[in-house]
């Protein structure tokens, strides 16, 4: 392809400024919030309190993993007159409900949805029927270690916090290409919200490990991904969420590819909304920090889907303007080679081993360009449908907490 010298020059800062904002979102943002939290920490009075908290399960057709998710929850180390179990049905039309209703003479409060609307929806309705005074969501499949909740409500001594999110562990029992990438990916992640944490506040929470203070909570839009939202809510209320790496719960990784994809374009799909509905907190000017933290882990971050086109693009149309050029296209298609391999791989079902890397992050960054266009054609997902395999045993969650408790 033959294009002028002036041409070559705007093609040139464009794959440049493409792979700059490639390497801020994925590297250079990481490294600045880490620097600023080490010299601007912000620190957390902690307490040994114990006030009244109602742990809220979502479900939806979770009968497999219904019972194991409240005999773990009866279990925690927190005083029983001040545990309040409540399981929210959205609509369940599997045994779910009954399920749940044999634990009433235990505490436990099934309350059933009249309609399907939606995770957040469902939240926010067991929130209406809730006493406590800390509100703690999350899922039917996530296992919560013995003192999570005693560690999880300590921050709440400190009267600036409204949030605190737990620390989630994947375990990848399976050995699979999605399973590893997943673990990879969420270690990055959270290694980001330590950080916001320690620096000011987090912008987003563990959505199956995190509890927020009753006068701080708000209900939600049906649509918005309540693990991301909320951490805006609070702060919008002018106070802070952070991390408590002590409250720790485990979930088994998906193993399947397919899963794993409709998950993340779900997710994204939801936070695209999200990022649109509370642009207000994406103005520098009015809310400095927060809102560049914002801009730098969620825009930026779903950006590197489009930055990676542009860079893959204006590369090939520079690729013979000199040796440089050459080497990063090389570089490249070897990186998109061996994404495409680990794809093929999985769907053989042979280990991939170092290719697990580049195939989720092709992955997660495709999910990226589906959930975009989803969002501009004003798709919502409200509803959620539970991802699970057939294969998979219901009691997987205790094998999952005995495997990360021996480490």
């Amino acid at each position: 392809m033959q294009i002028g010298a002036r041409e070559v020059i705007q093609v040139e800062i464009l794959f440049i400024l493409s792979l700059s904002m490639i390497a801020y979102a994925c590297v250079g943002y990481p490294f600045l919030i880490f620097l600023l939290s080490r010299t601007r920490q912000r620190p957390v009075r902690k307490a040994d309190i114990l006030p009244k908290v109602s742990v809220i399960i979502a479900a939806h057709n979770e009968e497999r993993d219904i019972a194991t998710k409240i005999e773990n929850t009866l279990s925690l180390d927190y005083p029983k007159e001040k545990l309040e179990i409540i399981v929210v049905s959205d609509c369940s039309t599997d045994a779910t409900d009954e399920i749940a209703r044999e634990y009433f003479n235990r505490g436990v409060i099934l309350h059933r949805q009249h309609e399907r609307l939606g995770k957040t929806m469902a939240q926010n309705s067991a929130v209406e029927v809730s006493t406590g005074e800390i509100l703690a969501f999350t899922d039917a499949t996530t296992g919560y270690q013995n003192d999570a909740l005693r560690k999880l409500v300590r921050p709440f001594a400190d009267a600036e916090v409204g949030c605190v999110s737990g620390q989630l562990v994947y375990v990848d029992r399976s050995k699979s290409a999605v399973g590893r990438g997943c673990r990879s990916y969420w270690s990055y992640e959270q290694f980001v919200r330590e950080s916001e944490s320690r620096l000011s506040s987090m912008i987003g929470v563990t959505g199956c490990l995190y509890a927020v203070r009753r006068s701080s909570y708000t209900p939600l839009a049906q649509d918005m991904c309540s693990d991301f939202v909320i951490a805006s809510e609070i702060y919008l209320k002018g106070l802070r969420t952070v991390s408590e790496r002590e409250a720790i719960a485990i979930e088994d990784t998906n193993s399947v590819s397919r899963d794993e994809f409709r998950m993340r374009v779900r997710i994204m799909e939801q936070t695209m909304s999200a990022l649109s509905r509370y642009r207000e907190a994406l103005s520098i000017r009015r809310h400095g920090l927060f809102a560049f933290q914002m801009i730098s882990h969620k825009v930026l971050r779903y950006g590197v889907a489009a930055f990676l086109l542009v860079a893959l693009i204006s590369n090939l149309i520079i690729v013979n303007e000199s040796a440089v050029y050459q080497a990063t296209m090389a570089f490249q298609s070897a990186f998109y080679v061996s994404a495409l391999t680990g794809w093929i791989f999985t769907r053989l079902g042979l280990r991939i081993g170092p290719l697990a890397l580049p195939y989720y992050f092709v992955l997660a960054n495709i999910a990226i360009i589906v959930a975009f266009a989803k969002h501009v054609r004003g798709e919502t997902h409200a509803v959620w449908d539970p991802l699970r395999e057939t294969t998979q045993s219901s009691n997987r969650m205790a094998a999952a907490r005995a495997e990360t408790w021996s480490r």
